[in-house]
């Protein structure tokens, strides 16, 4: 299936999710995530989640960090839609954050970060079996991971599809994805 494709069946499929599933399937995606090796993580990114579209809840994932990992810097995006490139800020609370035009939580603050990221959680509507993604289709993540030595680890309610048929050079796969019932490593 090609990228068009999968956004149209993704959306519609996650769209079509219960309150209770879409509950159950964050709180199994935290208990994967916790199971995470953060010994080598300071300074982690991870995408906001976008309600209206049934994104997973990343701030279960925040909280938790918070709890268990006060030592790790959490950097949240902002993103610039006339550009397609993102700044990454420090998160400091829910309360630092507004929405833009397109309904994106985003932090309000300007400090951003510039150095080292050790891990993101990137957003995704589908991922394959190698480790490509479907997003929203503006690129944002392709751009930013591009050139980005990092841990790339997804979030999805749902398994991978076999392959998506347009993947190209720009590109970047996912080294990991957590769905609600496991973590998939992706090898080259």
């Amino acid at each position: 299936m090609n990228k068009a494709e999968l956004r149209k069946q993704e959306m519609t499929r996650r769209n079509a999710l219960s309150q209770e599933e879409q509950t159950l399937f964050n709180e199994k995606l935290l208990y994967q995530f916790t199971t995470l090796d953060f010994a080598q993580v300071q300074v982690l990114h991870l995408f906001l989640p976008i309600a209206e579209k049934n994104e997973p809840d990343t701030f279960m994932l925040i909280r938790w960090l918070k709890d268990h990992h006060p030592e790790i810097q959490i950097l949240v995006p902002r993103a610039d839609f006339k550009t397609n490139l993102m700044t990454h800020h420090p998160y400091k609370s829910e309360e630092y954050l507004q929405k833009n035009l397109f309904n994106i939580l985003e932090p309000v603050q300007d400090e951003t970060h510039a150095g080292k990221i050790d891990m993101v959680i990137v957003p995704l509507l589908a991922f394959d079996s190698r480790g490509y993604r479907v997003g929203y289709g503006k690129g944002f993540y392709d751009r930013f991971l591009g050139n980005l030595d990092t841990l790339k680890v997804g979030v999805s309610f749902f398994e991978s599809v076999d392959n998506i048929a347009d993947t190209h050079a720009d590109d970047v796969r996912l080294d990991l994805c957590i769905t609600p019932e496991k973590i998939i490593r992706f090898t080259v």
